[in-house]
C-alpha cells in the first residue's frame, strides 16, 4: 500500500510519560519561559511530526532561508517559517536547559539553548505575508512579539492538554494507521476552518472519487482567523455530517491543532507539508485559501487563484498532488452543483457569503436554505448564533485626549438603557485606576492598557453584552490587535475627530499645558504622535457637531447594524 512516499520521513518526539517524577522535578528546577497560545499549537505539531521534517522551532538558518526562499537550510521546502520568539526582558543564555510551559504553567518541553539571533519584524511581514498592513491580523499580533528567537534541541515532557473531542486528536501516527484500514491507495486530505455546506461536501466527494482516494476530512482548531466560527460549533457540525452523509468506509474526521498564519499560497503549501506528514497524498486548495479577508484599503490581501498556482508549482515537490476544484455553485434548475467555471454563459447559480449567511439568515432568526446547507450543520449554526438583537457589540472610541471620547460614550450609554439593552463602559482613565494601577505612559504600557481594555470588553461581547470603550489608542497596530479580539461585524470603531487645538482649549486637567512644558513626556499629540484610524466605521466630529448629536449618530449606526 502507498501513502505518500515522501511523507514516510516522519519525525516525532519522544514523549516523557507526565508521571515520570525525575524529569519532572528537573523541569521544575528550571527557568520557565511561557509559551503564547500559538507557540502551544507549534510545540504539539512539532512533537507529533506534523512539521517533519523540523524537529525543534527554527535556528537562524533555516528562519532565514524559510522566510525569504520557502525553503529550509537543507533546501527542503518549507514555506511558513516556525521559531519561538521571547519577550525582550526575558534573559536566556547559550547552552542552557529552560522549561517551556503553557499559559496554566504545565510544564511541556525542556530545550536546550542552541541559538539566540535577532529577526525583523517587516521583513517577516512583506516575505512571508506578502505586506505590511496592519489590519493584517497577524501583523498586528507580532507587533507585540520579542525581537529575539531560540532555537535547540527539545525533549517534550507532555503534549499540551486537550480535554474536548479527544477520540478526534490523532497524532500523523495515529492518522496514518486509521488510513491504511481504509485501503485506499490515496488519499485526499481537505482542510477547512469553516462548517461543512452542501459545496464542501460535493467537492470533498467528488474528489475522493476521482482519485479513488480515501477522504481525511482534516479541520483546522488552533488560532484561526479572528471572528471565525468558534471550532466547538465546527467539529459539532462535522461530526453530525460526517456520521450521517459519508461513507465510512472510507472517510476519516481528525482534528489539526495548528496556528494558522492567513498567509494565502504560503500557508498552502505549508498545509500540503503537514497534511504529506498525516499521510495524505492529494489535498484540496481552494480559492482564497487561508485568507485574512481585506485589507485596510478594503481589498483582498491576494489574489484568489494564488494559492492554487503556488499548490500546483510546488506540489510534486512537496510530494503532494494538489487538487483545485475552484468554486462550486448550486444551480436551481437541475437541483445539482457544479463547478463555477463549468457553467454555461448566463446560467442561473446560487452561492452564499460568509456575510450572507450571517446578515440574511443567522441574525434575523431565517434557516439556511437545505441547498446550501444539511438541516444538521444549520441546527448546530442556530444554536451557536442568537438573533442580532441579542448579540454582544464593541463600540471603541478612539482619539486625541479631550477629544470628547467619555461624554459621547456617557451619553450613548444612557440611550441604549433607554432602548432596553444595557452596557458596560470601560473609559480608559478609569481602567487606568483600577485595572492598569502602575502603568505609565511609555507605549509598551500603554499598548498594555488598551489591550486589557480590549480582553475585557470581548469577554462581555462574547456573553452578549455591549461595550463601550473610550480610550485614546493612539497605534494603530494595536487598534488592529484589539479588532482581532471580536468577530470583524461585532466591533464598530469610532473615530472622534477633534484637532489638536480644540482639545488644548478644552483641557481642564491642564495636560497639555503640562506637556508643552516638557512635564508630561510621551503625552498624545504633542511629544508622542497619533495614529489616525484609516477605515473607521464612523468617524464623528465635535466642532460642529454637540456630543448628543453623535451619540446619537453612533446609536443609529448600531440600529442599521441591527444590535438595537
Amino acid at each position: 500500500m502507498l501513502i505518500s512516499p515522501v511523507g514516510s520521513r516522519l519525525i516525532d518526539l519522544e514523549v516523557v510519560p507526565v508521571d515520570c517524577e525525575e524529569v519532572l522535578d528537573e523541569a521544575s528546577r528550571l527557568q520557565s519561559v511561557q509559551l503564547s497560545e500559538r507557540s502551544v499549537c507549534d510545540l504539539e505539531l512539532l512533537a507529533t511530526g506534523a512539521f517533519s521534517p523540523l524537529d525543534r522551532f527554527m535556528g537562524r538558518r533555516d528562519f532565514e532561508r524559510s522566510v525569504n526562499e520557502m525553503r529550509l537550510a537543507d533546501n527542503t521546502v518549507f514555506a511558513i517559517p516556525v521559531a519561538l520568539p521571547i519577550d525582550d526582558d526575558v534573559n536566556v543564555t547559550l547552552d542552557s536547559e529552560i522549561t517551556l510551559r503553557d499559559s496554566r504553567n504545565n510544564p511541556l518541553a525542556i530545550m536546550t539553548i542552541e541559538e539566540i539571533y535577532e529577526w525583523d519584524r517587516g521583513e517577516f511581514s512583506q516575505h512571508v505575508l506578502g505586506t505590511n498592513d496592519s489590519r493584517h491580523p497577524l501583523i498586528a499580533e507580532m507587533a507585540r512579539l520579542g525581537g529575539r528567537n531560540i532555537s535547540g534541541t527539545l525533549r517534550v515532557v507532555s503534549l499540551p492538554l486537550h480535554y474536548d473531542f479527544k477520540p478526534l486528536r490523532l497524532t500523523p501516527r495515529q492518522v496514518r494507521r486509521r488510513l491504511e484500514t481504509l485501503g485506499r491507495d490515496s488519499v485526499v486530505a481537505f482542510q477547512t476552518r469553516n462548517p461543512i455546506h452542501r459545496a464542501h461536501e460535493e467537492l470533498t466527494k467528488r474528489a475522493a472519487d476521482q482519485h479513488n482516494a480515501s477522504l481525511l476530512i482534516h479541520p483546522a482548531v488552533g488560532l484561526t482567523k479572528p471572528g471565525d466560527v468558534d471550532y466547538f460549533t465546527r467539529v459539532r457540525s462535522y461530526i453530525s455530517v460526517v456520521k450521517k452523509f459519508y461513507d465510512p468506509e472510507t472517510t476519516l474526521l481528525a482534528l489539526l491543532p495548528i496556528a494558522m498564519r492567513m498567509a494565502g499560497p504560503r500557508e498552502a503549501l505549508w498545509h500540503m507539508l503537514i497534511r504529506r506528514n498525516y499521510g495524505a497524498s492529494h489535498f484540496i486548495v481552494g480559492r482564497d485559501h487561508a485568507s485574512p479577508g481585506l485589507d485596510s484599503h478594503g481589498k483582498a490581501f491576494y489574489p484568489s487563484d494564488a494559492a492554487e498556482e503556488a499548490a500546483r508549482q510546488y506540489g510534486p515537490e512537496l510530494g503532494v498532488a494538489a487538487v483545485t476544484p475552484g468554486e462550486i455553485v448550486y444551480l436551481p434548475g437541475s437541483d445539482r452543483y457544479e463547478g463555477l467555471s463549468d457553467l454555461k454563459a448566463n446560467q442561473a447559480f446560487k452561492t452564499l457569503s460568509g456575510t450572507q449567511i450571517r446578515e440574511e439568515y443567522l441574525q434575523i432568526g431565517k434557516r439556511l436554505p437545505a441547498w446550501f446547507s444539511r438541516p444538521e450543520t444549520a441546527k448546530v449554526l442556530e444554536e451557536t448564533y442568537p438573533l442580532r438583537n441579542r448579540q454582544g457589540v464593541c463600540v471603541w472610541f478612539t482619539g486625541l485626549s479631550g477629544a470628547g471620547k467619555s461624554t459621547i460614550a456617557e451619553i450613548l450609554i444612557t440611550l441604549l438603557m433607554e432602548s432596553g439593552r444595557r452596557a458596560s463602559l470601560l473609559d480608559g482613565d478609569v481602567v487606568r485606576t483600577n485595572l492598569s494601577k502602575g502603568l505609565g505612559f511609555s507605549r509598551e504600557d500603554r499598548d498594555t492598557n488598551v489591550t486589557r481594555i480590549g480582553f475585557v470588553a470581548s469577554e462581555i461581547v462574547r456573553h452578549g453584552g455591549i461595550a463601550i470603550c473610550a480610550a485614546v489608542s493612539p497605534y494603530q497596530a494595536t487598534r488592529n490587535e484589539v479588532r482581532g479580539m471580536f468577530d470583524p461585524s461585532n466591533f464598530v470603531e469610532v473615530f472622534v475627530d477633534t484637532p489638536l487645538d480644540v482639545c488644548e482649549d478644552r483641557d481642564a486637567k491642564g495636560l497639555y499645558a503640562k506637556a508643552r512644558r516638557g512635564e508630561l513626556p510621551c503625552f498624545t499629540g504633542i511629544s508622542d504622535p497619533y495614529e489616525v484610524p484609516g477605515n473607521p466605521e464612523l468617524t464623528t466630529d465635535t466642532v460642529r457637531a454637540s456630543a448628543e448629536v453623535n451619540a446619537r449618530a453612533v446609536f443609529a449606526k448600531l440600529t442599521s447594524m441591527g444590535f438595537l
